[in-house]
């Protein structure tokens, strides 16, 4: 099977034009026969780069008060149907998605936004929207915490396919979540930077005895839009997020090793029978675990906070 990543960088605050560019990219890897392409965490509308660049725990701030309002503004309503030309591109050219966003879910009320990555089948259809588990440091600021409800696998052709967030892929337990499915394509999306996915990459493919996609944004000075207002006071004499994504194989070596300052779609072909072959002598959820002496409870429930049951009344 072919996959591919996109590393691009997105139109900062800018749901649209991101989204415009997740399909354009969509169709390039789609031309070179990928069956897969998946892009970087909190892509659409971006990453919320500003708070540790403006005193972002100030309390009562009208600054992070108003930069708050606009990203919330641009985050994802899925129930909206924001994802729908994604979703279209995805259908028209038979081909599956990774998609970090950040999530606006009506379901919670409207206004909490959540690093969610989603998954679109071939057929266009959204499968599983993981919600981040837990947001790392400064972004508690503005993320929420997610749930388990998009710990999910999906099948895609002879391989099984699965993804975490950023700094989720460090926790054992939802990687183990994961392996216990059957995974044997993990997808790790990062908000873009070399020092993420150099060593936890190889890491994990090692662990799991599968491929892993790293999966990584840009973010530059040049890719900062006009728009950004100057009391955002970014340091834009040096790169915020440098990419580093890349591809690795079941026995822990590049297939595609990291890739840096590169805004572009890489493929490459992957074969499920090197999975199998590595999983001979390791397997971490099958012949290897020890499950009378250590297992797993995942609550995949997904969190609201409250449940409305009405009276058949109420519809007369």
């Amino acid at each position: 099977m072919r996959v591919a990543f996109a590393q691009i960088a997105p139109v900062l605050l800018d749901r649209e034009q991101t989204l415009s560019r997740v399909v354009e990219q969509i169709h390039v890897a789609a031309d070179q026969s990928a069956r897969l392409v998946a892009f970087g965490e909190a892509l659409v509308p971006g990453y919320p780069l500003w708070v540790e660049r403006t005193d972002g725990a100030r309390f009562e701030s009208l600054l992070q008060k108003r930069w708050h309002a606009a990203y919330q503004k641009q985050a994802v309503s899925i129930e909206a149907g924001d994802l729908d030309t994604v979703c279209e591109a995805a259908r028209d050219r038979q081909i599956a998605v990774y998609l970090g966003i950040m999530e606006r879910p009506t379901s919670r009320g409207g206004h909490s936004l959540y690093a969610t990555l989603v998954y679109i089948a071939p057929s266009g259809e959204i499968q599983s929207t993981h919600r981040k588990l837990m947001p790392t440091y400064e972004e508690r600021l503005v993320w929420a915490t997610g749930d388990g409800h998009g710990l999910r696998v999906h099948q895609l052709d002879d391989f099984v396919v699965g993804g975490l967030n950023c700094w989720e892929n460090w926790m054992p337990l939802p990687r183990a979540a994961l392996y216990a499915q059957g995974e044997t394509l993990h997808v790790a999306v990062w908000p873009g930077n070399l020092h993420n996915t150099i060593d936890i990459t190889r890491f994990i493919a090692k662990e799991s005895r599968s491929y892993v996609l790293s999966v990584s944004g840009l973010m530059r000075p040049q890719d900062l839009p006009a728009s950004i207002d100057d009391d955002l006071t970014l340091d834009t004499a040096n790169t915020w997020a440098n990419g580093g994504s890349c591809l690795a194989g079941p026995d822990g070596q590049w297939v595609i090793e990291p890739v840096i300052d590169d805004a572009c779609v890489r493929v490459a072909d992957i074969d499920a029978e090197f999975v199998r072959r590595e999983r001979h002598n390791f397997d971490p959820s099958g012949h290897y675990s020890r499950p009378d002496v250590t297992s797993l409870r995942v609550n995949r429930d997904r969190q609201t906070v409250a449940q409305f049951v009405d009276s058949p009344e109420d519809d007369q």
